[in-house]
């Protein structure tokens, strides 16, 4: 799957930071997440119920150590 056309961001609480992850939204409706500071070393892509879950696993702090 190509990404060159993927338009990445990264979250606005960044700030100039470099230690960070992008996230890309594609057009199938998956979503792609990179590492800032090694962009070509692997992309996650999940699913929208991947991301969904995902995401409300985080707001629900079950990754907090």
């Amino acid at each position: 799957m190509s990404l060159s056309n993927a338009r990445w961001f990264k979250s606005s609480y960044s700030g100039s930071e470099h230690a960070c992850v992008e996230t890309a939204f594609l057009d199938d409706g998956r979503v792609a997440v990179r590492d800032t500071k090694n962009r070509d070393g692997g992309t996650l892509i999940f699913t929208p119920a991947e991301w969904d879950a995902f995401t409300a696993d985080i707001a629900d702090h079950k990754f907090v150590g």
